[in-house]
């Protein structure tokens, strides 16, 4: 099975796709058209002895250099040589693998001016598993993931590393063993690869893909918190949250309805619960999961967008004209990854609010004390919380916002930057921590309902329990809980047995 992809057109679906499985992609035929014209102008431009930046000058600072046509081939590998200079840790392989379908996509716009070979052959390299070693650090966000994209453009001409069938081993040879040569590029198709927001916007969609999984999952393990805390399902009434209107908030209530629809441990105390309110983290539990998923949703428009668009520079214009511009800007990349992390730091912040109420038995409404069967003898999941709270602690600073972290580079050429890549970057560490985070309220809140027997919780929540049990056991005894963490924090980043998508809940997509 191939994804195959339509430049302007590809949806949220097939990139999450891209990333996710090992499936090869392709961008649509009827793109190439396009692509095969703009080379032919760029080609007709040169004839005509045009001065083109880039093409045939000199990059950034040394745009006024003409380079001899003679020489045009050289400075295109040069650029690439000169611009792999990233550092750090190496891009995950889903990461890679949308690095290049994006920028097959942005050269599949039409407007780059480089030949099909250079999209065929980034599409030739995801199919036989060869995937660049891109180093995440290096990029400001602006005139392009300069540093990134160098690295994944050095791999077509046979140069630097790559990881070939789960091996790191040289470009050179990975392209020997499957038959390829190395790309020799020609004017302005090196600037194309490096020049572009591709490596900001895989990161960012990255982050995005996970953070929405988690901001599902939060809704589940919301609601085993409420049911354990004996909470009231009233706040939830659909009235309510349609006489605001906001469409995350809306459906979140929803989902809460439809997972505590038949909870016998709310009805059995309807009458006798003195409590007029419950706190925020319970009764406002839609209203903030809620508007942290209108955050992801925009964030998700935006970054399709940019996903689609033509960024590099030059670019080759409808009507033949080459004109310089600014689309590798990043600073809707950034933004948009300020968004999402916002929203990974809230959704957070909540979870744990409500894990801090569980185990505290003033709060609680009569479960014991850190969820322990024999308190004071036994801590439970007292240091349990603890660990939520400084995982809450760190996206908290991790959620400062980059966008506005601009310094100037390249001699003052490139005097403002955007900062999305490592503003993009960090979402992961902030996903991981989100999920730790929601692994604990999962084991609390399904020790919570289980110390609620012999009232017994709704179908769909005992459906969790059950499959939170599969990888942490009941607490009966003061144990080592941090497998138990790890184990529920691989579920509910990795599965979707917890965030509701196979639960037979109402359908709530990133893409709708």
């Amino acid at each position: 099975m191939t994804i195959i992809l339509v430049p302007g057109e590809a949806g949220l679906d097939k990139l999450e796709e891209v990333y996710r499985s090992n499936l090869p992609f392709k961008i649509a035929t009827s793109a190439m058209h396009a692509v095969s014209a703009s080379y032919q102008r760029l080609t007709e431009k040169l004839e005509g002895n045009d001065t083109i930046y880039g093409v045939n000058t000199g990059f950034g600072k040394l745009a006024s250099v003409r380079i001899d046509d003679n020489n045009l081939v050289t400075l295109q590998r040069n650029l690439v040589r000169s611009h792999c200079a990233g550092v750090g840790k190496p891009m995950k392989a889903g990461v890679v693998r949308l690095v290049m379908a994006l920028k097959c996509l942005s050269l599949g716009r039409g407007a780059s001016g480089v030949r099909p070979i250079v999209i065929e052959r980034l599409q030739k390299l995801v199919e036989v598993d060869i995937l660049p070693i891109i180093p995440e650090q290096g990029s400001v966000g602006a005139s392009g993931d300069l540093a990134p994209l160098a690295h994944m453009a050095a791999a077509l001409i046979g140069e630097g590393e790559v990881v070939y069938k789960g091996q790191r081993i040289e470009a050179s040879t990975a392209l020997r063993k499957e038959g390829l040569e190395p790309l020799e590029l020609q004017a302005k198709e090196g600037l194309a690869l490096i020049n572009g927001t591709q490596a900001s916007t895989a990161l960012a969609l990255a982050g995005l893909f996970q953070a929405w999984r988690l901001a599902l999952c939060s809704l589940s393990t919301a609601a085993l918190s409420i049911d354990a805390a004996m909470g009231s399902s009233a706040p939830f009434h659909e009235e309510i949250h349609r006489l605001r209107g906001h469409r995350g908030q809306i459906d979140s209530a929803k989902r809460l309805r439809e997972l505590l629809q038949g909870s016998e441990i709310r009805e059995s105390h309807r009458d006798e619960d003195e409590r007029v309110q419950d706190p925020y983290c319970l009764r406002c539990a839609p209203q903030v999961i809620g508007a942290c998923i209108d955050q992801l949703s925009q964030a998700a428009a935006t970054l399709k967008v940019e996903a689609n668009a033509a960024t590099d520079n030059p670019l080759v214009l409808s009507d033949g004209s080459i004109v310089s511009g600014g689309n590798f800007h990043a600073e809707p990349v950034a933004l948009a990854a300020d968004q999402i992390a916002l929203a990974i730091s809230e959704i957070g912040c909540i979870a744990q609010r409500r894990v801090a109420l569980l185990v505290d038995p003033a709060l609680s409404f009569g479960l014991p004390a850190f969820l322990a069967p024999d308190p004071g003898l036994k801590s439970g999941l007292m240091i349990a919380e603890v660990t939520s709270a400084a995982l809450m602690s760190e996206n908290k600073a991790l959620a400062n916002p980059r966008s506005v972290d601009s310094t100037p580079t390249s001699a003052n050429q490139e005097d403002h930057v955007s900062m999305a890549c490592h503003g993009a970057r960090r979402l992961t560490e902030m996903n991981q921590n989100l999920a730790g985070i929601l692994a604990v309220e999962a084991m609390a809140g399904a020790q919570g309902i289980e110390l609620r027997a012999p009232l017994k919780t709704s179908q769909q929540m005992f459906k969790l329990i059950s499959r939170i049990r599969s990888v942490c056991a009941t607490l009966d005894d003061d144990r080592m809980v941090n497998k138990d963490i790890e184990n529920l924090t691989s579920l509910l980043a990795n599965t979707d047995q917890i965030c509701g998508s196979d639960l037979g809940l109402s359908s709530l997509e990133l893409w709708d």
